[in-house]
């Protein structure tokens, strides 16, 4: 039987990554594909550079456009990353009548309907395993595992960069400033960390978990984000105290009234098994009608981890190469006619709980002033700590969780609070969830 012939572009990490991994288990793999799978030809911006993949037998070309427009190679894997020319390539690939692998989230977040509309009328597959949570089966596991189920909501951990500072901030007591700069050194953030400390980053994994969770065409742009660049060392502290810890999720959640979409710093129980998910690790809490909560838990990124989801994907399209389109796994797993336009909530149309931390006037009245104001806004109180003031001080920290309100009413609450005299600051708000 003729091989499957494999065109790579992008020769970084994870192109390298899948390299190494193809070569090492090419007998496995064969095994389990039923046909013999190679990488033909690969392409990199600079084919002098140090690899960390043995490409002996391999084309190397610095010309993308060239590997797509060969005839002999069957499927394309996308790893250059970007939204530019990596849309430009795929979209190129399927008119050439090729299948595609991906591990770009930004390009399937915010181009996937495209893609994946002009993929289904050339007969062709996108897949993307690698592009959420790494070397973890998240993908696979909502779309065929989870396949008879309704899903109510999942909540991941799905940025490992922001969890290594949540992390280390927790167990070492440092800022997070410094341990930026850290991460930074190690190789976890990037020069400009804004995609991963700002949500965008998770933001685009969770728009593509929520559409194959509920049926939903990707909407990025309707996904609430907020970052963790706030977060001090008090507020890990203060949340230890209160039996929670604080970690940066992504959140879907189907509702009578629409979907929710959110990314931001959130305290869960510290008896959650997804509240010790620590360091660099992502996992996945998937809540089904019928199975109850899974959870997912593995390494995020690296190269053979990230590589693991990529030739898992390869193998897919090499079982099903000879099948009849219309009887293959859907890219977004329901059928692309019973795609539903579910409206997805603002943001103040949510409802949570909140962790508030404001700095008040050491006397009398004050507090009283302060739970009128929610009180108004039909805001309970679940716990309050008020710190003992430090000598010189002339306001204390009063730490409050709130039970379950609208966004709505605790935005406008707080605006009334920030307002008043014995008020000094702005006020902490992390949102609370108890994922049970």
């Amino acid at each position: 039987m003729k091989a499957v012939k494999i065109g790579v572009l992008g020769l970084g990490t994870v192109g390298g990554g899948v390299v190494n991994v193809l070569k090492r288990n090419s007998k496995e793999i064969s095994r389990r594909a039923g046909q013999e799978i190679i990488v033909a030809s690969a392409s990199a911006r600079d084919l002098s550079r140090k690899r960390i993949c043995d490409t002996t037998g391999i084309h190397l070309t610095t010309d993308s456009f060239e590997i797509i427009n060969d005839p002999e190679i069957d499927i394309i894997l996308e790893l250059i990353g970007g939204t530019g020319l990596a849309k430009d390539l795929v979209l190129q690939a399927i008119e050439n009548g090729k299948h595609i692998v991906t591990a770009n989230k930004a390009l399937i977040a915010l181009h996937g309907n495209e893609i994946f509309a002009k993929a289904s009328k050339k007969g062709v597959m996108v897949l993307f395993e690698s592009a959420v949570a790494g070397g973890i089966p998240i993908i696979k596991a909502i779309r065929e595992g989870l396949s008879g189920n309704q899903i109510q909501w999942l909540a991941g951990i799905i940025n490992g960069t922001g969890n290594f500072i949540l992390t280390e901030m927790r167990d070492k007591g440092r800022d997070f400033d410094d341990v930026l700069a850290e991460a930074q050194a190690l190789g976890y953030a990037e020069a400009d960390p804004t995609f991963d400390v700002e949500g965008i980053d998770a933001g685009h994994k969770l728009a593509i978990l929520a559409s194959i969770a509920f049926g939903i065409p990707l909407q990025f742009d309707k996904v609430f984000t907020e970052g963790i660049t706030k977060i001090t060392r008090a507020d890990v502290e203060y949340a230890e105290q209160l039996g929670y810890r604080i970690k940066h999720l992504g959140i879907a959640r189907k509702t009578d009234q629409g979907i929710e979409l959110r990314v931001h710093p959130t305290l869960i129980p510290e008896r959650r098994l997804i509240a010790n998910v620590d360091g660099v690790m992502n996992a996945v809490l998937v809540q089904g009608d019928a199975v109850g909560p899974t959870l997912y838990y593995g390494a995020g990124a690296g190269a053979e981890p990230t590589a693991s989801a990529v030739v898992a994907d390869i193998v897919d399209v090499v079982r099903v190469l000879t099948s009849d389109p219309e009887n293959r796994v859907p890219h977004l797993a329901f059928q692309a006619d019973a795609i539903a336009d579910i409206p997805v909530l603002s943001s103040e149309q949510i409802k949570t709980a909140y962790y508030l931390r404001l700095n008040a006037e050491d006397k009398p009245g004050v507090l009283a002033e302060v739970t009128s104001i929610l009180a108004n806004h039909n805001i309970s109180i679940e716990a309050l700590i008020q710190k003992e003031p430090i000598e010189g001080e002339t306001t204390v920290p009063v730490i409050m969780l709130t039970q379950t309100t609208l966004e709505k009413e605790m935005n406008a609450a707080i605006i009334e609070i920030e307002a008043l005299s014995t008020i000094t600051g702005s006020i902490s708000r992390i949102r609370v969830e108890t994922l049970g």
